[in-house]
């Protein structure tokens, strides 16, 4: 599977990327975790220690690397460089494993906007393209609230684009526009899970609001899931009502998958 999870920022993305992360890999799959969010927080999300991550190179930050694959400087526009850099060496020699979950962190380019024709954005691009097409492991993207780091080439390599909604309308309007913008670049199953909720009234909430996407299932609210941020560990470890309705959510995509059903509206 490759899956890309987003949607508006504290809704809790990244702890449903690292549970999802965690089953794939106690399944016995390799697992290759992206924290492609500007604001990164998959490898406290996933239990590594604070020490051991700061020792994570994000790739955007990797300047000697970015210029040796694209012959420019990063943070220069314009000018001539390779637009197909090589990429393949980069997810062992820059990931940090953890209980079976390959984690890689690509930073924020951070000039010219999100969208700027740059050695690192050129060099991002092209990592993620090669991790969706030609890898074999189990691809989980944490990412931002867009598309930034999709192109139209790496679509069709993209199994599912789960929103994770909290109960709230800025949230599924949120999910309204990252479904419109997946359209736009040709990826057609987006599916919506629910976090945070409490009570039966705030999933029916959004079950009324989201009808134009499947909803996969719900990661209720667990003052555990808060324990395990405040003391760095992994939900995985210390939640197992979390881990049972994040396996619920895989076992609905999976299902879907394989049903065909891309997307289907939730009516």
């Amino acid at each position: 599977m490759k899956l890309a999870i987003t949607g508006k920022g504290g809704v809790g993305k990244t702890t449903l990327a690292s549970l999802l992360a965690y089953l794939y890999a106690a399944e016995g799959n390799t697992v290759l975790a992206i924290d492609a969010d500007p604001d990164a927080n998959l490898a406290s999300a996933l239990g590594i220690p604070p020490e051991e991550a700061s020792r994570i190179n994000p790739i955007s930050e990797l300047k000697d690397l970015i210029e040796e694959r694209t012959g420019a400087k990063p943070g220069t526009i314009g000018g001539f460089y390779k637009l197909n850099p090589r990429v393949d060496d980069i997810p062992e020699r820059f990931s940090f494993t953890k209980d079976g979950v390959k984690l890689l962190v690509m930073g924020t380019v951070k000039q010219g906007g999100g969208g700027c024709v740059c050695p690192e954005s050129v060099l991002i691009r092209s990592l993620v393209s090669h991790l969706l097409l030609r890898r074999s492991e189990v691809v989980i993207m944490d990412m931002e609230a867009g598309v930034e780091h999709l192109g139209r080439g790496t679509t069709e390599a993209v199994d599912a684009f789960i929103v994770v909604v909290e109960p709230g309308r800025r949230s599924l309007q949120t999910a309204a526009a990252i479904k419109s913008l997946a359209r736009d670049i040709g990826i057609q199953r987006c599916y919506v899970v629910g976090c945070k909720t409490t009570n039966t009234a705030d999933r029916q909430f959004i079950l009324d609001n989201a009808t134009d996407f499947e909803v996969l299932g719900f990661l209720n609210y667990s003052p555990k899931i808060i324990e395990a941020d405040l003391k760095g560990l992994s939900v995985f470890d210390v939640d197992p009502q979390a881990v049972a309705e994040a396996r619920e959510i895989k076992i609905k995509l999976e299902e879907l998958y394989k049903g065909g059903k891309p997307g289907e509206a939730n009516r």
